[in-house]
């Protein structure tokens, strides 16, 4: 046996082992890794305004507490608005629940000439075996779903604490960063940084300018059709259908329809219809005129890189996709040599299918003259 087989089999054994080691620390601290990167986007997009505050003399810690006592207010506010607004309506549709059964009894005996009554639906539902089932599986069950609201609000509390010490030293950090790389290769650390600070912060603000101007165009439908908690569901509108991706506007507009088709049915489809109108204004002439001078992302990118950021992290893969890829591209166009297009009318699409066909058949054509001429030389 060759002297160097035993050290290259250990050598191999080891890289290896290390490899499943490391294969298994990724996987135990991928969560906290991806806490991280959502903190860290959150940092830069209240960069701005921390900026800004320490600008005019206030420490950084300080103006990061301000701004994060600013978004939580609003947060716990919203919460807390939309908690009573659904409690309500909870409470209103169980009070209201014996009429609209006794609606729904009247019309199945009218419809089926049946003699049913409320008192017997009512024991043939409480004496139900999957009732008993239901209510045994969910008393079994509040321990999980306690232990997944606990664990959201500590995962909530750690995105929160990184964010805040990423914002409040992020000198501090630029510096340490900077301070293990050549000078050249500093300038372009710092210029991404810069970069990656407006893409983000332009998104959070042309996402909460759309929001706003949503929730105000839902509200005055809402009140025009005298729906309920009309202020609540415009807010909720106006958040969700801009700040979670490609699903965010069919999410947000159920729940007006749910409240709409409890006081009329016909109400329903009017917020339905607006809903898909107003999508469609948002698309094409809202969303590029606030999004050209912030993001500039094609929509197709944008579609494509939330469809990645999903299928690689999950929903926090498809929050920070667009302000992500819209770094990465402003980045790499200032390393990206451009020339000027030739003034070519089929740049602009402007070549009739016409004229393709002629030079098709001139081309087919051609060789036919050719051998005619060749056949008459000889």
């Amino acid at each position: 046996m060759p002297r160097w087989l035993p050290r290259a089999m250990v050598l191999a054994l080891a890289l290896y082992a290390c490899f499943l080691l490391g294969d298994w620390a990724f996987h135990q601290l991928v969560g906290l890794l991806v806490n991280i990167l959502l903190a860290f986007f959150l940092a830069l997009a209240i960069e701005p305004a921390v900026g800004r505050m320490a600008a005019r003399g206030m420490r950084r810690g300080i103006a990061t507490f301000l701004v994060f006592f600013g978004v939580l207010a609003v947060g716990i506010g919203f919460v807390v608005l939309l908690g009573s607004m659904l409690a309500g309506q909870i409470v209103d549709m169980v009070e209201n629940f014996p009429k609209y059964l006794d609606s729904v009894i009247n019309w199945i005996n009218e419809t089926f000439h049946t003699e049913l009554s409320r008192v017997e639906v009512q024991d043939s539902v409480l004496k139900s075996d999957w009732l008993q089932k239901y209510v045994q599986n969910s008393a079994s069950g509040v321990l999980d779903v306690s232990a997944t609201v606990l664990g959201g609000l500590f995962r909530l509390l750690t995105i929160f604490l990184f964010a805040f010490y990423f914002a409040a030293d992020g000198p501090r950090l630029r510096r340490s960063l900077c301070s293990v790389l050549p000078p050249e290769r500093q300038a372009e650390v710092l210029r991404a940084w810069e970069i990656a600070v407006d893409k983000t912060g332009g998104y959070l603000y042309s996402r909460g300018l759309m929001a706003l101007i949503s929730g105000v165009a839902h509200f005055v439908l809402l009140e025009i059709l005298d729906v309920p908690y009309a202020p609540a569901l415009a807010v909720w509108v106006g958040l969700v259908s801009q700040f979670i991706p490609t699903i965010g506007t069919y999410l947000a507009g159920a729940l007006p329809m749910l409240i709409a088709f409890t006081v009329n049915p016909w109400y329903a489809l009017w917020v339905l219809g607006f809903v898909v109108v107003y999508q469609q204004f948002e698309n094409y002439v809202l969303q590029p005129k606030l999004t050209s001078k912030t993001v500039d992302i094609h929509p197709a990118v944008a579609f494509g890189s939330v469809i990645a950021g999903t299928a690689l992290l999950g929903a926090v893969g498809a929050l920070i996709a667009i302000p992500a890829v819209a770094t990465l591209q402003a980045f790499l166009g200032a390393y990206v040599k451009r020339y000027d297009v030739t003034d070519d009318p089929r740049v602009h699409g402007h070549r009739r299918y016409g004229e393709a066909v002629v030079a098709r058949l001139q081309k087919a054509l051609h060789p036919k003259k050719e051998s005619s001429e060749e056949s008459g030389d000889d």
